[in-house]
């Protein structure tokens, strides 16, 4: 049977080695996406069930985990996954779309690690908790 294969969601964690919060969401990220490529391709025969419902429901997914700021274009589409009220989760200081912006090209250093994205389901977290991270990676609208 021919069949066409969905290709894989991208996930970007925004990531910042000397944070221990950062680090965290790295090892749930790559425990998530392994488990995730596991059930892809696990035998239906043999009981290979993960260990938390956690990480039944996602689509397998290309992890990208980056060291670099996102470009300009990028926080634009970050801000406006995470929304309005959530704007100063993502830049230091910043309250509106065009202050987070402002406050990201006088520094870097204003944004705030780490913060996963899922590219192709037009969502992002800027938090380091597990709970949240995990929320936002089974809401899919991938089938």
């Amino acid at each position: 049977m021919f069949r066409f294969h969905k290709t894989k969601d991208i996930v970007t964690l925004f990531h910042k080695p000397s944070s221990p919060a950062s680090i965290r969401a790295a090892n749930l990220l790559k425990q998530v996406s392994a488990n995730a490529a596991e059930s892809a391709t696990e035998d239906q025969a043999s009981d290979h069930t993960p260990q938390t419902n956690s990480f039944r429901q996602r689509q397998e997914f290309d992890l990208n985990v980056t060291e670099d700021p996102p470009t300009a274009d990028q926080l634009r589409t970050i801000l406006e996954y995470v929304g309005k009220n959530r704007i100063s989760s993502v830049v230091n200081g910043a309250s509106t779309e065009n202050e987070a912006l402002k406050k990201f090209k006088e520094s870097t250093d204003n944004f705030k690690r780490p913060v996963v994205v899922d590219w192709n389901n037009g969502k992002a977290v800027a938090s380091e908790k597990e709970s949240e991270i995990l929320k936002m990676l089974e809401q899919t609208t991938s089938t």
